[in-house]
């Protein structure tokens, strides 16, 4: 096993020493070889990939579906991409110049931020969410201006944001949106959309819209801001969480032709190109499992009442997941507020496993995140543990 040279220790990029590991997968990681634990932890759906995307996906391997593909995705997938969200979320991209087919929506963010960000740059970035951002955001020499949303429901509101940008001046080149939100499951109003879109409008700024969950809805429409404001808006989503794909790893994203066309360099250095089998199976559930998602909804809606029912019983306080599949709960008062310690003694003491909310940034601190893509039965013994510890 060779030993890296001496004279090479301190040769790599600095900027890796701005990064913490990620919260969500370290404290996932500590807490696993708890024996008989049961684990709410990461966001993995536990339904199967529907049977007509297997099958689609494996005639693509047998027909010999082996050789390079187009760098930015097999024409019949975008095609799918561009009918898919024209049909489910009112929005138009030409399926040739202005979408691109990514390694999961992990790379379609990675590759927006290389494009947009220049050293230097900030991006407003509404707190608590998802914890990929702040890295990404580092590692290319920017800076992620976080702004909690704990006193508003956890939606960026349109005073917060001008605010923010007058504060923060013109090294502000985009705003990050996530909803339904990771870990709160909260949802944006078309309302919310548009008057953010008002603000943004004005400014020299993109939207980079993390929408990967927009197919997991409960009892209410998803609006997309880039169906308000195009011409600024990044636009990323996938088949992990919809379609229950998130090891196939197909995302996408979507824009204006012309920083389409940066974004497509930037892809093809980072991966030339998407797995082929992945793609027709992808492009067999956008094009034949538009109810899909449907369904899998149904059954992740009937979980969260499950969980939400016996967590208020229990004397936590959440907002009402309108999408995703999280539960962000407030810890009852008289434990305090160290989410982490009372996550890591959870998992100790009733062994359930659940993520400490201030992994997720500001507005965070004091909660923890259920991730409720597990079985009924699960969700039920969860809680059965759960109350037995808070007694």
């Amino acid at each position: 096993m060779p030993k890296l040279a001496s004279s090479l220790n301190n040769v790599y990029n600095k900027s890796l020493d701005l990064l913490a590991p990620s919260g969500i997968r370290s404290f996932d990681k500590k807490i696993s070889n708890i024996d008989g634990i049961i684990k709410l932890t990461i966001g993995e759906p536990d339904l199967n990939t529907p049977e007509h995307v297997k099958k689609a996906g494996a005639d693509s391997i047998m027909n010999n579906d082996s050789h390079y593909a187009t760098q930015t995705g097999k024409q019949e997938l975008r095609d799918a991409i561009s009918n898919y969200l024209n049909k489910m979320h009112n929005l138009n991209y030409d399926a040739e110049s202005e979408v691109v087919v990514t390694v999961g929506a992990t790379e379609a963010i990675y590759a927006a931020f290389q494009t947009i960000l220049n050293k230097g740059d900030k991006v407003i970035v509404p707190t608590p969410t998802f914890a990929l951002y702040f890295p990404i955001i580092k590692i290319l020499g920017a800076t992620p201006i976080k702004v909690d949303t704990s006193d508003n429901d956890f939606v960026l509101s349109p005073e917060k944001l001008k605010e923010t940008l007058d504060k923060e001046g013109s090294s502000v080149k985009a705003v990050l949106l996530n909803y339904p939100g990771n870990p709160t499951g909260v949802e944006y109003s078309k309302d919310d959309l548009q008057k953010l879109a008002n603000v943004i409008k004005k400014r020299k700024l993109f939207v980079v819209s993390d929408e990967i969950y927009s197919d997991i809805t409960y009892d209410v429409k998803h609006y997309s801001i880039a169906e308000m404001l195009p011409e600024q808006t990044l636009y990323i989503s996938g088949l992990s969480k919809s379609h229950a794909m998130t090891g196939y790893r197909v995302g996408y994203i979507c824009g204006p032709s012309p920083i389409i066309k940066k974004l497509s360099m930037v892809h093809a250095f980072l991966v030339t190109a998407t797995t082929n089998s992945a793609q027709v199976a992808a492009e067999e559930a956008l094009k034949n499992g538009m109810q899909d998602p449907t369904e899998m909804s149904k059954i992740y809606k009937k979980r969260r009442d499950i969980l939400q029912k016996g967590l208020t019983e229990l004397g936590f306080d959440m907002p009402q997941p309108k999408g995703a599949f999280y539960m962000f709960a407030k810890i009852p008062d008289q434990f305090g507020k160290d989410d982490e310690a009372f996550a890591l003694d959870l998992a100790k003491k009733a062994k359930v496993g659940v993520i400490p909310g201030s992994a997720f940034g500001p507005g965070g601190e004091g909660h923890i995140r259920f991730s409720y893509a597990a079985s009924d039965e699960t969700i039920h013994e969860a809680l059965k543990r759960l109350k037995s510890y808070l007694n």
